[in-house]
């Protein structure tokens, strides 16, 4: 369950000193008057900025993440420059992957999906560096921002910025977990909210209560694609896919809650579905995908005895 310690709370309690800082050689960003926007090593979320890193990452201490063995640490934009590129290819025709390499943070990736009427981006990684920003401009730009859940917010207020302040779309029930707080972050209430191009955003909850999903209809070549992030997660085998409160910890959802959520998707027409991660069925159920979805769920519930 979510801690019920507010983001505040968990700031306020104490930061780590500069030897610890030296250790994973993570200190303030040139020009940045001594205070940075640190990023979790772990997960990559991006915190508001501080002279010093807060000592514990929310997010990463909740049950649905973790913090691992050598403890948490820290690093800074300046740094991911140093250290990682982002690669963006076509995925099909208007939509674009975009990937950090080596993994940052949990290893997600992002899509820039283009439509008529401006672009979106669909999920965040945490690096980003001016050849990326030409990149998008030259590809039409980020119009709108969506993100699934916590885990991927990252440096989504950094990936606004660059475009102009995009608003970043966050379901209400999310709040307590913007680490990062902006004007850009926009919180919606409901279960259902449309984008740019025809694009719309659907509130399933399951791994997260303000869990949201992008279905995009005119992808697939028309016959519609679901952008789901971590719900429904693409397994190993793509012709299977799964639903879990927490990945890492093998904690499943329960029968009611699974329920819900396929009671969110059915409504939707989809052929195609899209993952987080490249590394599971390269991250794509490429056709068939919502006979996928219906199979795998009914397998779930019976599986948990639902």
């Amino acid at each position: 369950m979510q801690d019920p310690r507010t983001r505040r709370a968990f700031m306020a309690e104490g930061t780590i000193g500069a030897a610890a800082l030296a250790a994973i050689g993570a200190g303030p960003d040139e020009g940045s008057g001594g205070k940075t926007a640190y990023l979790c090593v772990t997960c990559g979320t991006q915190f508001a900025e501080t002279a010093r890193p807060p000592e514990r990452c929310p997010i990463c201490d909740d049950e649905r993440q973790y913090v691992p063995p050598e403890g948490q640490q820290w690093t800074t934009m300046e740094a991911y420059r140093r250290t990682h590129k982002v690669i963006i290819k076509p995925e099909e025709p208007g939509l674009h992957s975009i990937n950090a390499e080596p993994k940052a943070g949990i290893g997600q990736r992002a899509f820039l999906i283009q439509t008529a009427e401006g672009n979106v981006l669909w999920d965040c990684i945490p690096p980003l560096d001016p050849p990326t920003v030409a990149r998008i401009k030259e590809l039409g730009g980020i119009a709108e921002i969506a993100i699934s859940h916590p885990h991927y917010y990252t440096s989504m207020v950094e990936w606004s910025r660059a475009f102009g302040g995009a608003p970043i779309h966050i379901h209400e029930a999310e709040r307590p977990w913007v680490m990062r707080p902006d004007p850009a972050v926009q919180f919606w209430g409901g279960e259902t909210k449309p984008l740019r191009g025809g694009l719309k955003l659907v509130r399933t909850g399951g791994h997260f209560t303000g869990y949201q999903v992008l279905h995009w209809p005119a992808g697939a070549e028309g016959r519609g694609v679901l952008m789901a992030g971590d719900q429904p997660q693409v397994c190993m085998d793509p012709s299977q896919v799964s639903f879990m409160y927490s990945y890492p910890n093998y904690i499943p959802l329960d029968g009611p809650t699974i329920r819900h959520v396929m009671s969110c998707l059915e409504p939707l027409r989809y052929d195609r579905l899209y993952g987080a991660f490249f590394v599971r069925g390269k991250g794509i159920i490429p056709t068939g995908a919502q006979a996928v979805v219906a199979r795998s769920a009914g397998r779930y519930l019976k599986a948990i005895g639902a």
